[in-house]
């Protein structure tokens, strides 16, 4: 008999790994990819390029040092490209494939270098850098600084820059919205595309780096055409204009001359555009004005112009969250539908998608072969990230870099959940039972809200299963589902929240509470509830209009819908969902924001926020804690995490990942299962995470 399994835990978010950006060789031998693990003695992750050969029988580990990534194949598939910040900043290196050698450095930008991309021929890379405009004057001047006499010399030169760079923002003036964003304020720098010869033989001018643009705007990482002529890229064009990514257009550029060539409309903001094998047609998304709460468009565009852009989901009424060429002019697409990602075959010409993976799943990246052979990346609810093949004779799982962990741990089972809300309509979710579970017993609850608000979670969602089964694991039925506003069920569906975030989400999420109480086997008593993002919002307008749960936990929510529309980098989110600007119609932005009945709170209330949260500032937070703290007598606490942002949860620290969830259940514990904390040892108060005042209890 095997070892006895043991029950996941929070720490065990450290021991997943996670594959990344599978890359597939031209000959189809070969899948290059990344492999992305916790390292928490560094505060982060490391990544290293591994190549797997598609029949699985040899995999070869190609780098180490844990800041690699981006691995691109030459054309006649000898060497890789991929980018290494193993010296700081990041960089391009040129690595051989299939004999012995060492990687090599490509570029050398004081700011970096990466996105790289083979030109046709294989004799030149585009990729991206950042500089502000005295930076491109000095690259033009041929400028240059004279190399340090020794390392003291060197390190003095870093420090001084260092130095320089951060006097250079004190004051920091601020031009345009948003001027922060991620965990950082933004500086006056923007990518720019530079393309390079990957001969190391050649010398002085011929083997510099030569910028191909030049504008106040950053560029999308370059593609090139397949005559080698052109590169496709986007970029914002209305320079000067606030949250430029509505503004987003596709451009060509003369990769001879440095020419730009703009698909003009102001309609409509382009992403993403890839061009086809035969040079007519490039595929893209589009998103249509400054809507949010529309189905994204998969769109054809001429490359030449002579016809209209076509677009192709709009009858089969779902997102396209992935695509990529095949040489005979079809696409492999990815489709989000009810709660899954499919991979289909879409012809173009007749707008028809064709199912060929439609198994339970997430799948996280994909690359396609001409011949639409593709490699992907997938997860269920019991197999974690894992890298597959898929050709016209089979499919077969290329990693196993999770297994060893499934086999250490107990698994709970998902199961499925269709319920109708108040108006009659059919809603999905999902449900975990704890571990042990015994009929006619009645289990506490922890419903979990996802963000967004136009997020779809699937059942193996790779931000919260992790979550989800350690919620399970400490003894509660998990709940889960994607309300009226979730994308992959429709436009209908996705637009049903437009100016009612609130009520119509908090019927769908109620009614799915109540089917799963009907179930026989919940607690009403010992109901535990929890989201972030819009998630956070919606825990805590749940909260305030009614006392149905015993423990809540709102994450890094929106809590004030005026003060976030001014403190926010998306402030256009809120112009567009609720059809107005604060200053139009004040009223209609309080009546929708849960503050406004955070008064009515009689749940015992943790609030989890990060300092640096530039997409829904820590203000939204200190309110939410300041009303509950004033206004009622309910148990309220607020854990502030410094360093991070809005990311904390997926990709923060390890140890705040750890924190969070620890405190979490700890939080849930106190009011639904208190037996259970009796009988553990204390847990020590996080000191990263700062605690505001506790509850008077």
């Amino acid at each position: 008999m095997g070892e006895e399994k043991r029950r996941i835990s929070a720490e065990d978010v450290v021991k997943i790994k996670y594959v990344e950006d599978p890359q597939i060789s031209p000959d189809g031998k070969w899948i290059a990819y990344v492999v992305m693990s916790a390292n928490p003695m560094d505060k982060g992750y490391d990544r290293d390029i591994y190549m797997v050969a598609a029949d699985g029988s040899e995999t070869v580990r190609l780098t180490r040092g844990g800041k690699n990534s981006s691995p691109r194949w030459s054309p006649d598939g000898s060497q890789l490209a991929f980018v290494s910040s193993r010296n700081e900043r990041p960089q391009i290196f040129i690595l051989p494939v299939g004999h012995a050698g060492e990687a090599r450095t490509l570029t050398g930008h004081e700011n970096g270098a990466f996105a790289p991309s083979w030109s046709p021929d294989g004799t030149h890379i585009a990729y991206l850098s950042s500089s502000n405009v005295d930076e491109r004057k000095k690259e033009d001047s041929d400028e240059k600084d004279e190399p340090p006499k020794d390392k003291l010399d060197g390190k003095h030169r870093g420090e001084r820059k260092k130095e320089e760079e951060q006097s250079r923002w004190d004051p920091r003036p601020m031009h345009r919205i948003p001027y922060r964003q991620g965990t950082s304020f933004m500086d006056d720098r923007n990518s720019q595309i530079y393309v390079v010869p990957v001969d190391e033989d050649l010398e002085g001018d011929d083997a510099k780096p030569r910028r191909l643009t030049d504008a106040e705007a950053s560029y999308s990482p370059p593609v090139w055409s397949k005559s080698g002529r052109t590169i496709v890229t986007s970029r914002n064009w209305n320079i000067g204009a606030d949250e430029t990514f509505q503004y987003n257009n596709i451009y060509l550029i003369d990769v001879e001359s440095g020419v730009e060539r703009r698909y003009k409309d102001d309609d409509n903001s382009y992403f993403g555009a890839i061009p086809s094998y035969d040079g007519d047609w490039l595929i893209c998304t589009r998103q249509p004005g400054t809507s949010t709460d529309t189905l994204s468009r998969l769109t054809l565009v001429p490359l030449e112009g002579g016809s209209d852009p076509v677009e192709l989901n709009l009858e089969l009424d779902r997102p396209v969250y992935g695509y990529d060429w095949v040489e005979d002019g079809s696409l492999i697409v990815l489709v989000a539908n009810e709660g899954r990602v499919e991979v289909h075959e879409l012809d173009p010409k007749t707008k028809s998608f064709n199912p060929i993976v439609t198994e339970e799943q997430s799948i996280l990246g994909f690359d396609v072969l001409r011949d639409g052979s593709f490699a992907y990346v997938s997860r269920t609810t019991d197999r974690l990230h894992e890298l597959f093949f898929m050709d016209a004779n089979s499919t077969k799982q290329l990693t196993d870099v999770n297994q060893a962990f499934i086999d250490e741990v107990v698994v709970q089972e998902t199961h499925e959940i269709w319920f109708e809300n108040p108006e009659g309509q059919k809603i999905q979710g999902w449900y975990l039972l704890p571990p042990g579970f015994e009929e006619g017993k009645r289990y506490p609850l922890a419903l979990n809200i996802h963000g967004g608000p136009h997020v779809m979670w699937t059942p193996s969602s790779p931000a919260m299963w992790h979550e989800w089964q350690t919620h399970a694991a400490e003894g509660y039925v998990v709940f889960y589902c994607n309300p009226r506003g979730s994308d992959g069920y429709g436009q209908e569906h996705l637009s049903a929240i437009h100016s009612d975030w609130g009520k119509v989400t908090m019927d769908d999420v109620m009614a799915g509470v109540d089917a799963m109480i009907a179930k026989g086997f919940i607690d009403e008593s010992r109901m535990a509830i929890t989201g972030g993002s819009f998630g956070g919002y919606m825990t805590a307008w749940i909260i305030g209009h009614t006392d149905r749960f015993a423990s809540a936990v709102p994450q890094r929510g929106v809590y004030n819908i005026s003060s976030f529309y001014g403190t926010s980098d998306v402030p256009r989110l809120m112009s567009a969902e609720f059809d107005t600007e604060p200053w139009e119609d004040p009223d209609k932005f309080w009546q929708h924001s849960p503050l406004a009945y955070a008064h009515n709170v009689k749940t015992p209330t943790l609030i989890i926020h990060s300092e640096n949260d530039f997409r829904v500032p820590i203000e939204q937070a200190e309110q939410l804690f300041a009303w509950i703290r004033r206004a009622t007598d309910s148990p309220v606490k607020m854990l502030r995490y410094p360093r991070e942002g809005h990311e904390l949860s997926r990709s923060g620290e390890p140890a705040h990942r750890i924190s969070r969830l620890t405190e979490m259940v700890k939080w849930f514990d106190t009011y639904c299962q208190p037996e259970k904390l009796q009988a553990e040892e204390p847990i020590a108060e996080t000191q990263e995470a700062q605690e505001v005042v506790l509850d008077d209890d």
